[in-house]
C-alpha cells in the first residue's frame, strides 16, 4: 500500500512541512536546555543569537 496518495500532492508538501516545523521546533528545545546547562542558568544577553540560536 501507498503511504501517500500520489494524486495528492498537497498532502504529502503539508506532511513534509509540518515535519520540518516539529523538527526546527525541537532543535531549538534542545539548544535552549544545552545553552542552560553551559552558562547555569544564567541569562546572558546575546547568548541566544549566538551559533545560530534563538531564531
Amino acid at each position: 500500500p501507498e503511504v501517500v496518495d500520489p494524486k495528492d500532492v498537497q498532502m504529502l508538501e503539508d506532511l513534509i512541512l509540518s515535519a520540518v516545523s516539529q523538527a526546527f521546533k525541537k532543535s531549538q528545545e534542545l539548544y535552549q536546555a544545552e545553552m542552560g546547562k553551559l552558562t547555569g542558568g544564567l541569562n546572558i544577553p546575546g547568548m541566544q543569537g549566538l551559533l545560530g540560536g534563538g531564531m
